[in-house]
């Protein structure tokens, strides 16, 4: 399903705010393999949805 999102709303957006790559995982706990694999596709420096959709952790089971 989709929606409608306006323009001057998605500007306003926490998720459009850049974030340090190497901060990212530390607030995640994501491990350095996947923290590298991160900076090899963005660089040093993404949007915050760009990170939160392309981060892969592993599932955490008992």
């Amino acid at each position: 399903m989709s929606s409608l999102i306006k323009i001057e709303e998605a500007h306003e957006s926490k998720l459009r705010e850049v974030w340090s790559v190497e901060d990212f995982a530390r607030r995640h706990r994501i491990a350095k393999e996947e923290e590298a694999r991160l900076k090899k596709l963005f660089g040093d420096f993404a949007t915050k949805q760009e990170l939160l959709s392309n981060a892969q952790r592993p599932p955490l089971f008992r």
